[in-house]
């Protein structure tokens, strides 16, 4: 087996990188692939208490590179699937406490076991960011659209260019179809024209995400939830499914487009 290694990443915090982490990885563990799914916020910690993991933790990240506890001992499987596993990060150390050639060869280790290994990469452009760049296959930017989010969502588009990673894509979390219809909100269209990189799923607004989080289970487990649905279908195009976007109608123009215009001059 060799696996591949999937980073998600953002550049402003509060985008939903995280639900969007535990979310893209159950659901490819639902289809069938073998999945490790590793927070790299150190100092912070919340993969696993979205997944419904937080009591499961004795060893983490730092631990294991570090080598006061074996691979083996911090993976903590998942209670809904055999085929998910969690790598907590440590929350009593910081940033610096694990760096880049030790990711790129924990992720060389865990692609002879996992078909996808996920890296939670912390927001901004920091050492946790690099760590989780450096060795990804593949980097999924998840913004929100709103100019602030789009912004940062540029700038480590145009980090991730500098470094020669050519499998980028994007999501656009939490887009509200009303807003968008009334021009309050940019669209996905107004997105796509300011950071120009492939479009891998639309995730609609949904009021129950922090009730979802509050008892650890992703939305994906939930059938009647749109962003769970929303989820699934980016797990299946991350697999080279051909499957439409959900329907989201959009204004064609609105308030955005003089602040479009400024980002493309």
């Amino acid at each position: 087996m060799s696996g591949k290694v999937l980073t998600i990443t953002s550049g402003k915090g509060g985008v939903g990188k995280s639900t969007a982490s535990a979310n893209i990885a159950l659901s490819l563990a639902l289809v069938g692939k073998k999945v490790v799914a590793i927070d790299l916020d150190i100092g912070l910690r919340n993969l696993d208490m979205i997944l419904g993991l937080e009591n499961r933790i004795v060893y983490d990240i730092v631990n294991v590179v570090e080598k006061s506890a074996k691979l083996s001992q911090a993976l903590i499987r998942d209670k809904r699937t055999n085929n998910l596993y969690l790598i907590a990060a440590a929350q009593t150390r910081d940033k610096s406490a694990v760096n880049s050639d030790q990711m790129s060869q924990l992720t060389k280790e865990l692609k002879a076991e996992f078909d996808y290994i996920i890296l939670d990469s912390p927001a901004g452009i920091e050492n946790g960011f690099k760590n989780a760049m450096i060795p990804a296959d593949e980097l999924i930017v998840v913004t929100t659209p709103e100019i602030s989010a789009v912004r940062d969502a540029d700038r480590v588009i145009g980090i991730l260019e500098a470094n020669e990673k050519k499998d980028v894509s994007l999501v656009i979390n939490r887009i509200n179809p009303e807003l968008v219809k009334k021009g309050d909100m940019m669209s996905k269209d107004d997105v796509l024209q300011v950071l120009s990189v492939p479009l891998l799923g639309i995730v609609p607004e949904d009021k129950n995400i922090v009730s979802y989080t509050n008892i650890g289970e992703p939305s994906v487990l939930h059938t009647e939830s749109e962003s769970g649905k929303a989820f699934m279908n980016i797990a299946k195009r991350i697999l080279g499914e051909d499957t439409d976007f959900m329907e989201i109608k959009e204004k064609k123009t609105g308030l955005f487009q003089s602040i479009i215009n400024f980002f493309k001059e």
